[in-house]
């Protein structure tokens, strides 16, 4: 089996790995680079027979709008949708690729190669590892993963009954140089945001990824203790409606202490698609919306879920009594301006306005240290190769049978 790392040997996101046997190629996840000097992928010479995406973050599915149309993209149903949700709120014609569609745990053939989804815990919904097969090889993908999120027990599930005679595992590391220590799971993140709303007496915004799940149900968890009312934006709606769809127990707009505030610039986009989002604007409009006047008078009863693009809206709240702010992404948004966008630095400077409550509470999508090596030696794979990090080198001084290759290296497995 023939082996390109187009990119990701020393960087997280942007992930593109080839594997190839003589008649056919996949490629694993096809990733928009987070990094702005990120080198560029050059795919227009490889025959693709299909490629795999891991979970609908786009930095591993971020590039597929380049590929030849007629190339299969499998990704999960349900990643599929948020994909698209994403899409017509941004304004984004939907991709025009042959997608199709996988489930957990049932294998699915592409030419030679023998493909098993394996879901997994991270800060995304419907995210896999896969178990690939061909040539008499047997190669583990991680994906991205973590084992501290309310899904833990696909960590431990893998952990307890892994895959057998895996000859390469390829493995993410994105937290080598990072720990996760002042937040170390989803339950502590949740006690962080009680803390801070149970006596507030102003409105608390809460600013994270519409699409991590854990971090809204510890939010909803925390309202419901505190006695407050949750407030969704159109986005967020939709995204928990998806997921209730697709049978999932989540807090949807018509639980309880679960409200939808109606910004004009969303409901505009989705007034404009019924044909996508069918009567979910007719719903929130006629039994879950929450006006603005409601969190004018009483600021204190809510806690907002907010986007960083949306910071003009916490300032309009900045009165005679301080706002919440509880930041719940990756710090790296905020302190280091590669990555600085859509209002981060707005957001940012936050933390020195005296009018705000700045807080961080956030766990990490990605497996500490500890969980890497409980991973790896579960999965007991004749040799690693590093990936979806900046600190392969630094493998060797946790792991076993570690062979590290650069981006563009082509290895024979």
């Amino acid at each position: 089996m023939k082996i390109i790392i187009h990119r990701g040997t020393k960087e997280i996101g942007g992930t593109c790995i080839q594997l190839s046997t003589d008649r056919t190629t996949i490629l694993l996840d096809l990733g928009l680079p987070l990094r702005k000097d990120s080198k560029a992928l050059n795919l227009s010479g490889i025959k693709k027979d299909a490629v795999l995406i891991s979970h609908p973050h786009a930095d591993h599915y971020g590039l597929i709008d380049t590929l030849e149309e007629n190339v299969p993209v499998y990704i999960g149903e349900l990643g599929k949708k948020l994909i698209d949700a994403t899409r017509i709120l941004l304004s984004k014609e939907l991709q025009k690729n042959d997608f199709h569609h996988f489930k957990s745990w049932e294998p699915f053939t592409i030419g030679d190669f023998i493909i098993t989804p394996y879901l997994v815990d991270h800060s995304a919904c419907d995210a896999y590892a896969f178990l690939i097969e061909a040539d008499d090889k047997r190669v583990f993908y991680s994906g991205d993963f973590r084992g501290h999120g309310r899904k833990s027990v696909l960590f431990r599930r893998i952990i307890e009954n892994p895959p057998r005679d895996i000859d390469l595992l390829f493995m993410e590391g994105s937290m080598l140089g990072r720990n996760n220590d002042d937040y170390p799971d989803e339950k502590s993140v949740e006690k962080k945001i009680f803390e801070i709303i149970k006596d507030q007496k102003n409105i608390t915004f809460l600013i994270c990824s519409s699409q991590n799940i854990d971090r809204i149900v510890s939010a909803f968890k925390a309202c419901l203790k505190a006695r407050k009312t949750l407030v969704l934006d159109f986005y967020t709606a939709w995204v928990l409606e998806l997921l209730k769809n697709a049978g999932l127990n989540v807090p949807a707009m018509d639980w309880n202490n679960i409200r939808v505030f109606a910004e004009y610039g969303q409901d505009k986009k989705v007034k404009a698609s019924p044909e996508y989002f069918g009567d979910f604007r007719q719903r929130v409009y006629t039994k879950y919306r929450i006006r603005k006047e409601a969190l004018y008078d009483h600021p204190e009863r809510y806690v907002c879920v907010s986007k960083m693009s949306r910071f003009r809206i916490v300032n309009t709240y900045k009165k005679e009594k301080p706002v919440n702010v509880i930041y719940s992404q990756w710090k790296g948004y905020l302190d280091d301006p590669e990555h600085q966008s859509f209002g981060s630095k707005q957001i940012a400077d936050y933390r020195a306005d005296p009018m705000v409550n700045f807080t961080y509470a956030h766990t990490s999508g990605h497996a500490p240290v500890h969980d890497l090596q409980l991973f790896a030696k579960a999965i007991n794979a004749k040799m690693v190769i590093p990936i979806h990090t900046e600190f392969g080198d630094n493998f060797k001084q946790y792991f076993s049978n570690i062979v590290i290759i650069s981006d563009l290296e082509v290895y024979f497995l």
